[in-house]
């Protein structure tokens, strides 16, 4: 083979392995453009996977445009002011804003476990609901023990929106008096029309409501079958919390100058006054002398 053969098969070698070499870089480059890209694409996946557990976690109740109110520590504090509101407050605050208490009703007396039964029939998305709730936590308190009561807000596109509140929903209640039996139909998360729904009543339960509250309004409770209150007592509604925080209404229970306290607290008091007739005026440390003249008027 001559001279020039031999180096023009050299040169093609050459080529030969600078293209490879060119290729094998190519290669590298798409490889770290697509690593790259990947990486972004997990990224992006893992930002939006957080904001739906997020979402989700967020929302037993959540309607999605106001905070289901607090947690932790803050949550603590409300609950604990709203259950131990000092008899002498509410002693001194009596009916306050509110004029008259559940109406009686002849009916078998509605029993659990041998003692009378509180009914209550509620939604989460329902600001007189809301507003009910904090009265019947207060007087509640003072015939047992909650466990378990966390914060709610009504729903957002209802009348007095996003009014805070608790929800009886997952929580329990004790008593050496009475039972309580709490139902929440529906949570404040809008289902087209409608509302998701939580707690379904007894087919019982059902046929006393629609015995006493053709209208299916609600809140509806059941004072053992001797009592019943269909919406809030007139004095006391959602428009009295309105623009408050779950804070802010839980201090101002306390202080019987409040109007808020004139609210919740007179309306409690009426429950309360409702409740000792059905215990018998016990315990004496909730069917005090205050109450004892508002028996007159349950």
């Amino acid at each position: 083979m001559g001279k020039a053969s031999r180096t023009k098969r050299a040169g093609t070698t050459r080529e030969r392995i600078a293209a490879q070499r060119a290729a094998a870089k190519r290669a590298e480059r798409r490889n770290r453009v697509l690593l790259a890209s990947g990486a972004v694409v997990v990224v992006i996946a893992i930002v939006v996977a957080f904001v739906l557990v997020k979402a989700n976690s967020n929302g037993k109740s959540n309607s999605g445009t106001a905070s289901n109110g607090p947690t932790g520590a803050a949550l603590t504090a409300v609950v604990n002011k709203t259950i131990s509101v000092p008899a002498s407050t509410l002693d001194s605050v009596g009916a306050g804003s509110v004029t008259a208490g559940p109406t009686a009703v002849s009916g078998t007396p509605l029993t659990a476990n041998g003692k009378p039964e509180v009914l209550y029939i509620g939604a989460e998305y329902c600001p007189y609901c809301a507003a009910q709730r904090w009265a019947m936590v207060v007087a509640l308190s003072r015939f047992g023990t909650f466990s378990g009561l966390s914060t709610v807000h009504s729903a957002s596109r209802d009348v007095y929106p996003n009014t805070p509140t608790f929800t009886f929903h997952g929580s329990h209640y004790t008593s050496k008096y009475i039972s309580f039996a709490p139902v929440e139909e529906t949570t404040n998360i809008p289902n087209g029309n409608s509302y998701t729904l939580l707690d379904k009543p007894t087919a019982a339960q059902q046929v006393l409501a629609k015995k006493y509250d053709s209208q299916g309004s609600i809140p509806f409770i059941d004072f053992g079958n001797k009592y019943v209150e269909v919406g809030n007592l007139a004095g006391y509604g959602p428009q009295d919390l309105s623009g408050k925080s779950w804070s802010q209404i839980a201090a101002a229970l306390s202080d019987p100058s409040s109007p808020i306290a004139k609210a919740v607290d007179g309306a409690a008091n009426y429950t309360t006054a409702t409740i000792c007739k059905l215990t018998n005026n016990q315990p004496a440390s909730a069917c005090t002398s205050a109450i004892k003249a508002l028996e007159a008027k349950a």
